[in-house]
């Protein structure tokens, strides 16, 4: 254990798939953040830290799984000549049911069923509900971070420290994150935007199209860069003609 905690190796291993797990974990603090938006004030930090903690026992416990998770990698099944293992029909199964929830949201957001809903006091999603609906996302988003690391790291104890300092630094943003998406319709779009890109990338991984997630992330950098570009000037209109 000792010769572990002195080898600059293991320490260059452990910040390298703390980074990762973060990166990561972007797109599932996002979707945490849009679910709990439809609990009631009150409840939405509880939940935000169960749909989190889930994520970390989740990858924890895939990380105490490999066998099984690296066997997931064997074909099941071929479609149209293409061989599809059981990792595949999760993330394929997972990006149509983030395509599901966030085109669904995005209509509701557009017809204002969920202002309406929220003004009228009655809140349409049960908290059991919004957690069941995080815990299957987690499931996709953990498989494919647990398949990266271990293409990375072969020490399971780097691998679990990793995961665990993510989560903490994920809950230590989260909330501010989640408050800032719930304050701005105009962010909380693009965030919603962002989610059916992810979702179709996760079906076209599925499928075998392999489409590195850095440049999503980069575009995604930059439209909300230009939109926080866009709320400051509309800030700075709005105060020049009071």
């Amino acid at each position: 254990m000792l010769e572990m905690l002195a080898d600059p190796q293991i320490w260059i291993a452990f910040a390298t798939l703390t980074a990762l797990e973060l990166v990561l974990g972007i797109d599932n603090i996002i979707f945490i953040s849009i679910l709990v938006d439809k609990l009631p004030i009150e409840r939405r930090e509880v939940a935000r830290r169960i749909g989190l903690f889930g994520a970390m026992f989740m990858r924890i416990g895939l990380l105490m799984t490999l066998a099984w998770i690296v066997g997931m990698t064997a074909p099941l099944f071929t479609v149209l000549g293409q061989d599809i293992s059981g990792r595949d029909l999760v993330l394929i199964l997972g990006g149509l049911f983030l395509l599901w929830k966030s085109v669904g949201e995005i209509h509701q957001t557009i017809e204002g069923e969920e202002e309406g809903a929220t003004a009228g006091g009655a809140v349409k999603a049960t908290f059991g509900a919004i957690i069941l609906q995080i815990m299957v996302i987690d499931i996709v988003f953990s498989l494919d971070s647990i398949i990266t690391a271990v293409g990375m790291v072969r020490e399971v104890g780097v691998m679990i420290a990793a995961v665990i300092a993510s989560v903490a630094l994920m809950m230590l943003f989260a909330g501010p994150i989640g408050r800032f998406v719930s304050a701005n319709p105009t962010i909380k779009m693009l965030a919603l935007a962002f989610l059916v890109v992810i979702g179709v990338v996760l079906i076209a991984d599925g499928f075998g199209y392999h489409m590195p997630k850095g440049y999503i992330y980069t575009a995604m950098a930059f439209s909300l860069l230009v939109e926080l570009l866009n709320m400051k000037m509309r800030k700075h209109h709005g105060r020049r003609s009071q």
